[in-house]
């Protein structure tokens, strides 16, 4: 009956955490749900799909926390996008700076786009995904023939490349494919 009693009162104190600043649905409420989802949040905004996916796969926003996509949609950083020019018009911008800060990694409830957070938490602000301690790690086992040899993959950045559902925010091990490599498992 205690242990009962201790856990109730564990949950009510997180639910009083609740940040003010916190969007409608509340992320401590999302991730006791029994909905949590384990990947990442698709993009489902036809704006940014569009602008950013025009040029290179369109990365979900839970893929880098907050800090990160600051950093990355200024008007500077848009002008010099990796060696390209990405700039937008305020009007185009706007919308798509809302949607990608509303759902990046630190304000997301998906399992994977959390563990992103924690593993960027405390460092500086990651401008690849590729940079992402978390990404590394998950990572960190594929020979680089198969990645950067790989006239098919060239770099990590190619999340689709390897992972076949990953317009649709899944980046399972199941779900991956590396090209002209079928039968390797690590």
């Amino acid at each position: 009956m205690k242990m009962k009693f201790k856990f109730a009162a564990l949950f009510a104190g997180l639910l009083l955490i609740e940040s003010p600043a916190m969007a409608e649905e509340s992320l401590v409420e999302a991730m006791f749900t029994p909905l949590r989802q384990k990947e990442i949040n698709p993009v489902n905004n036809k704006q940014y799909k569009d602008e950013c996916g025009s040029c290179h796969f369109a990365y979900q926003p839970g893929l880098l926390p907050s800090k990160s996509w600051e950093k990355l949609l200024n008007e500077k950083a848009l002008a010099d996008h990796f060696g390209e020019n990405a700039e937008l018009d305020r009007e185009v911008l706007a919308p798509i700076y809302d949607f990608v800060m509303a759902n990046a990694a630190d304000k997301s409830y998906y399992k994977r786009a959390r563990k992103i957070t924690n593993s960027t938490e405390g460092l500086e602000a990651p401008l690849r995904i590729t940079e992402v301690r978390y990404i590394k790690r998950k990572h960190h086992e594929i020979p680089e023939r198969m990645i950067k040899g790989n006239k098919d993959v060239k770099s990590l950045s190619y999340c689709d490349a390897c992972h076949t559902q990953a317009d649709k925010g899944i980046f399972d091990e199941d779900t991956v494919r590396i090209p002209n490599f079928p039968d390797w498992e690590d």
